[in-house]
């Protein structure tokens, strides 16, 4: 698995053509929350001063996501910024501050952020949350913040977060350890489909 990267960590990442020409920079990550897939970036100048611009950044376009920049070929593959987030994915996918259910119905937290994985496939693997006191045991003063895969039967309507319930039992309290989380709960899933 390539490394898995916070969506709200992509935010201002440079975008670097592969000739090394920084062309931009992430102003917001837009993904396709039923489909578990970023569909691309919305881009602000390079600079303290520079605003918004009206070239955005679809995934098809990234030649790979990493920890320092997003890669791109050159600077003509940005398009208008209505090409990525006037989809209907991009109204769909809203899920920051969603409550976050499981199929069976146990309300578990609320989506602090989404978890990315890097390199070129731009998925989905799990969100981070503030855990409902049903889902960890702890401290009534202190919320837990856990990262919990994202699973394959994904609902999304803005308010709420549908995960299956199987994937609770594989949370992680930090990012490190949500990589080993991800492999055991794809491991358990494609046991279980056999």
């Amino acid at each position: 698995m390539n490394e898995l990267l916070a969506a709200r960590s992509l935010t201002t990442l440079p975008v670097v053509t592969l000739g090394g020409d920084a062309v931009a920079q992430v102003k917001d990550t837009v993904f396709d929350a039923a489909a578990g897939r970023v569909t691309g970036f919305t881009l602000s100048g390079r600079g303290l001063l520079s605003g918004p611009l009206k070239q955005s950044l679809p995934w098809s376009a990234v030649h790979a996501l990493g920890p320092y920049a997003v890669m791109i070929r050159d600077a003509l593959v940005l398009q208008d910024t209505s090409a990525v987030v006037a989809r209907r994915e991009a109204q769909q996918g809203r899920v920051l501050h969603a409550k976050v259910l499981t199929d069976e119905g146990a309300e578990v937290g609320t989506v602090l952020d989404v978890i990315v994985e890097g390199g070129a496939g731009g998925r989905v693997v799990g969100f981070r949350i503030a855990a409902a006191k049903a889902l960890v045991q702890g401290s009534r003063r202190h919320r837990h913040r856990v990262y919990v895969p994202r699973g394959e039967t994904l609902a999304v309507s803005g308010r709420a977060l549908v995960i299956p319930a199987d994937a609770t039992r594989y949370v992680a309290e930090d990012l490190p350890a949500f990589v080993a989380r991800v492999d055991a709960f794809r491991a358990g899933r494609e046991g279980t489909a056999s």
